[in-house]
């Protein structure tokens, strides 16, 4: 089954997707950077005290456990909320990629207002994505007026599994009666409006289900009864808890699509919000490598800079080249909803898994490298990155958890690894688009997504083109070797895609139709995750040259290909001390420029080492209240 969901509205000309107050001379790259250099400018530096978003005041809503109300009041006069609702129809967006990286710059600084400000424009996406063209209008007016919206998908007892829901709604004269409990549900007792996924019929299957959404501001008092809220690990100061309602009415016009189409509604809309999540986990990380960065260059242990041990400098290039690689990912998801939309289910779910899987892992890498100071809270420099630690893995289980993209991933896999499986029709054409970040992308037409790719994925089945065209990048700069062995190492990853076949074949083999819930095969999606990642990096690599940094050298992609292609041989080593010390000096350069660690990197509001004081310490209010000093770099020790 293969559902689509026709909803096409009329096709006003679309409005620019940065400020109408901006212009920019350049192609789409320049404007998403133009438009992320505007935020960052807005949003100040996160160590400066006079700032709109500072690190001191993240913290000390981490410690209280507070809601982010002060910073969403910061993004909202930045009119952040208006990407959430497309052009057409009154708000800013036109293309979903420019979401992300949006989301990407805020949680770098506070992973909290991230998932507060994202949970809206979440939402929202689902009415995008199968409501009328009245609803559209409608409830993008009120997100644009700061109406917040809240997903009620899950409930306590039935975790993932949404066909267990409990929650029903009785057909009346007008609309519907819902009764029923929904838990864990971020931004549930702020919300002003909650999407209500309930059981509109008797017989089980996906067609009894719907989604209502309840203006909670009309129900009768006692109506919706607010459950507690849940203390978290991360993101202390979400509002995540749950509702109980009582026979609360929701006329007809708040059903968003058909009755009964609930399920395909939901997981078609998932789509672009597992590609967007993944700017949580890209922004911690950001945020950790900066800090690491920051103690790497000045902290001096038995004569030498951190940054300077050959195997510190390897971690630290390592943490890089995972950044870029997710950066990838990420933003060739986000695109594939506009250019491949069909294929949207293998990319949303490989992003989905592999970024915050792998970058949860690296931020783990980089404590190693800051030491002790990753724990102290009170730090007055590094006392942020424990809070991103804790907040990054939450990416990892919200709308869908890994193990649930993993399992999407593993369900196509037959297909995806047969003998047609990774084409695409038209050629090469889709990823001349896809992975060219200077290229207009097509109108989002979300009609057009399916639940199922049918064995194609264009990153994957454009491999060969992509080492090709390395290749010729190589001898048109004179023989340049690191493009040849770049396209040599992604020829050797994607040569993995037979054996992946082979063992596919031999689990059918031993366990027939058993296969499918078997962990071998969940290692299998695994492994083909990293493919499709690799297949991401180069593509972009391959085609985007221009409009990256230090694009004219292969050391950079060569550094993201070795750190992936450690799944299936992790002794190998593709760069060699100089082409490593080549990649540091690149991630070093845009650390001391003060640039984002990004394919396509952004000038940061930021302030100099040398220049905190102590009007930036963000020691958390409630913790050791030790004499406040300027930061020193340390020069001494080995702490």
């Amino acid at each position: 089954m293969n559902p689509v969901i026709d909803t096409r509205p009329p096709e006003p000309p679309p409005q620019a997707d940065y400020p109408p107050t901006q212009t920019s001379a350049g192609g789409p790259a320049a404007r998403v950077q133009e438009l992320v250099e505007s935020l960052e400018t807005h949003l100040g530096d996160p160590f400066a005290a006079d700032s709109r978003i500072t690190f001191r005041r993240v913290i000390e809503l981490d410690e209280k456990e507070g809601y982010p109300h002060d910073e969403l009041a910061a993004l909202h006069s930045w009119n952040a909320h208006e990407y959430a609702v497309p052009a057409r129809w009154g708000g800013r967006a036109v293309n979903i990629e420019t979401g992300l990286h949006l989301m990407r710059q805020i949680a770098r600084r506070d992973p909290t207002a991230a998932a507060a400000l994202s949970l809206t424009s979440l939402c929202y996406m689902t009415i995008w994505v199968a409501g009328t063209d009245e609803q559209r209008v409608y409830y993008g007016d009120l997100v644009r007026n700061g109406a917040k919206l809240a997903y009620a998908l899950s409930e306590r007892d039935f975790g993932s599994d949404i066909l267990a829901s409990g929650t029903v709604a009785r057909k009346v004269p007008g609309g519907y009666r819902v009764s029923g409990e929904k838990w864990l549900i971020g931004n549930c007792t702020v919300a002003d409006f909650l999407l209500l996924f309930v059981r509109t019929g008797s017989r089980p299957g996906p067609a009894a289900f719907s989604l209502l959404l309840l203006d909670k501001r009309s129900a009768p008092a006692g109506s919706i009864e607010a459950l507690p809220d849940e203390p978290l690990h991360g993101l202390r100061g979400l509002d995540l808890s749950g509702v109980r309602l009582h026979d609360v009415f929701v006329p007809d016009s708040a059903r968003i699509g058909a009755e009964g189409r609930g399920v395909e509604i939901v997981l078609q809309g998932a789509h672009s919000v597992r590609s967007i999540i993944s700017a949580i986990p890209l922004g911690c990380t950001d945020t950790g490598l900066r800090l690491a960065l920051d103690f790497a260059v000045n902290r001096r242990v038995f004569g030498s800079a951190v940054a300077e041990i050959p195997y510190s400098r390897r971690q630290l290039v390592q943490a890089y080249a995972d950044l870029l690689t997710g950066d990838a990912v990420a933003s060739v998801a986000t695109r594939s909803l506009q250019v491949c939309p069909e294929q949207s289910s293998v990319f949303s779910a490989v992003a989905k898994y592999w970024v915050p899987t792998r970058l949860e892992a690296t931020m783990s890498q980089l404590a190693v490298v800051i030491g002790a100071r990753h724990y102290l809270r009170s730090d007055p420099r590094f006392g942020v990155f424990q809070k991103l630690a804790r907040d990054l893995p939450v990416s990892g289980f919200a709308d869908g958890n890994t193990v649930v993209n993993l399992k999407n991933v593993a369900a196509q896999l037959g297909q995806l690894l047969g003998p047609t499986g990774g084409g695409f029709p038209g050629g090469s054409g889709p990823a001349e688009v896809l992975f060219n970040l200077d290229a207009e992308l097509p109108d989002y037409e979300p009609w057009r997504q399916s639940l199922s790719a049918r064995g194609r994925d264009t990153a994957v089945g454009a491999l060969a083109d992509t080492a090709d065209r390395l290749r010729r990048r190589g001898q048109a700069d004179g023989g340049e070797a690191g493009w040849v062995a770049a396209a040599d190492l992604l020829e050797r990853i994607g040569g993995e895609r037979a054996r992946l076949a082979g063992e596919l074949a031999t689990l059918k083999d031993q366990y027939g139709a058993k296969h499918a819930e078997s962990e071998e095969l969940f290692a299998l999606a695994r492994q083909y995750c990293t493919i499709h990642a690799a297949a991401c990096v180069a593509g972009i690599w391959a085609h985007s040259s221009p409009v990256l940094p230090a694009g004219d050298r292969p050391e950079l992609l060569l550094a993201c290909l070795e750190r992936l292609y450690e799944t299936f041989a992790p002794q190998h080593r593709a760069l060699d001390r100089a082409g490593i010390d080549l990649v540091a000096e690149v991630m070093l350069g845009q650390h001391g420029r003060g640039e984002s660690f990004s394919i396509r990197p952004a000038a940061l509001a930021a302030v100099p080492l040398d220049h905190l004081t102590e009007t930036a310490d963000i020691r958390p209010v409630g913790g050791p209240q030790a004499p406040s000093r300027p930061f020193e770099p340390v020069t001494g020790g080995a702490a």
